[in-house]
């Protein structure tokens, strides 16, 4: 059976757009990721897809991978592919000795001097005598015009991880260090791993739920291939009295009800930092005092908002029995709504 192309591999049409190869490609990445796949063949499917798709994603990759398809040269079934993929019916894709028969070594085709060498630094070939196919010659298959491109040169898996990154780290923009096991070395298929600390800039005004992206820190390429990148997605971790809504954060404040009722000016200690508050008189439990732009320094500030909780002191002295019966006297006309 022929091997599939890299279309095939990733099961999208030769004409697909970008989005739909990208929407494709993520698809099938949580399909075959080692660490969720109960396929035991999961790790080499997975790096098939990578390969497929360093190719197809990039502009120019993808032109001359579309090239080598269309070349009437590339064997029965329409073209050799990249990093040793055949295209056709034939696992090696050319072979020397087969060109060799049809046009003889060196010669040139017409009076412009185009030699039979020409077709091979155009398009890429193994070494003479060695097939193309499975990347298993000299050079690992057919060069992608030239550029050394190989199957056995792949870029590792993306990571993900969670940090937890504290309220006043992402109005500040702190360091971070964390440690990972994370894989240094793919050399056939066997994986190096090693214990690394990195040091992590928290970008300041970061909202819960976003990544920070470190380029090169995850999963080893196999070959000469690059790195993944390691994604840690931010979990922001603050105090119960406190929730976030994107950039606006929402703090429950302590007053008494006769700060409460006159407005009195109060200090209160925000992730913003401490600040003077005047309470507004009359307020009620539950309501929300607006500190625009102190809320999660983002590109557009959110706003902090101190919501107001009222606490009645304890009565467990007869001079403060006193003082409260003082106070249901003054206020005896008084109606409320129940």
């Amino acid at each position: 059976m022929a091997e599939k192309n890299y279309y095939d591999i990733l099961g999208v049409k030769k004409n697909a757009s970008d989005a739909d190869i990208k929407k494709k490609y993520r698809k099938l990445v949580r399909q075959y990721h080692p660490d969720v796949s109960d396929d035991p063949d999961a790790d080499n499917k997975i790096a098939e897809i990578n390969n497929a798709y360093e190719t197809i994603r990039d502009k120019d990759k993808r032109a001359q991978y579309d090239a080598m398809l269309d070349n009437p040269f590339a064997g029965q079934g329409g073209g050799a592919g990249f990093g040793g993929q055949a295209g056709g019916g034939q696992q090696g894709g050319f072979r020397w000795e087969d060109m060799k028969d049809q046009f003889g070594d060196g010669e040139a085709f017409g009076d412009g001097g185009f030699r039979f060498d020409d077709i091979f630094s155009a398009f890429g070939r193994g070494a003479r005598g060695q097939t193309g196919g499975q990347g298993q010659s000299q050079r690992g298959g057919f060069d992608q015009f030239g550029s050394g491109f190989s199957a056995q040169d792949s870029k590792g898996q993306d990571q993900h991880a969670e940090i937890n990154v504290d309220l006043a780290s992402v109005y500040n923009g702190d360091d971070y260090s964390i440690k990972l096991n994370v894989p240094v070395r793919q050399i056939n298929g066997s994986v190096d791993y090693e214990n690394k600390t990195l040091k992590i800039k928290i970008p300041k005004g970061i909202t819960d739920g976003k990544q920070i992206r470190l380029t090169g820190q995850g999963a080893a390429g196999s070959g000469s291939g690059k790195n993944g990148d390691l994604f840690l997605k931010v979990k922001i971790t603050h105090s119960a009295n406190i929730r976030l809504e994107g950039a606006n954060v929402y703090q429950t404040v302590n007053i008494t009800p006769w700060e409460a009722a006159l407005g009195e000016k109060i200090n209160v200690t925000t992730p913003a930092g401490t600040l003077g508050v005047n309470i507004p008189k009359n307020s009620k439990s539950g309501s929300n005092l607006r500190l625009k732009a102190k809320g999660i320094p983002a590109k557009q500030a959110g706003d902090l908002y101190l919501t107001m909780n009222i606490v009645n002191p304890d009565v467990s002295t007869d001079a403060a029995k006193a003082a409260y019966e003082q106070l249901k006297q003054a206020f005896a006309d008084s109606s409320i709504n129940r």
